[in-house]
């Protein structure tokens, strides 16, 4: 599974609380996933991301302009079809 969190390069706590609340579902999950946290204009504009942070999982925006709960996360990782098996099978 890949995590991208997008953010505006002048972006300051936000963009760190998704990074840390991304990283506390993973480990409440017990998950692994490569985590990417990317600062760049370019990546906004190709990703049609206008409001930063930005969460995308496995390239699919999933939120845009909101630091998202722990829970929240936790939800979106669990609806990916393909994680469900291994999701049943950590817990």
């Amino acid at each position: 599974m890949r995590i991208d969190i997008i953010c505006r390069p002048d972006c300051g706590d936000r963009c760190h609380a998704t990074l840390t609340n991304v990283r506390q579902a993973l480990e409440q999950m017990r998950l692994d996933a490569e985590v990417h946290l990317y600062k760049d204009p370019r990546k906004m504009i190709d990703n049609r991301v206008y409001v930063t942070p930005a969460l995308m999982l496995d390239d699919v925006v999933r939120i845009s302009g909101r630091v998202p709960e722990v829970v929240e996360i936790k939800a979106l990782i669990a609806e990916r079809a393909r994680y469900m098996r291994r999701l049943r099978d950590a817990v």
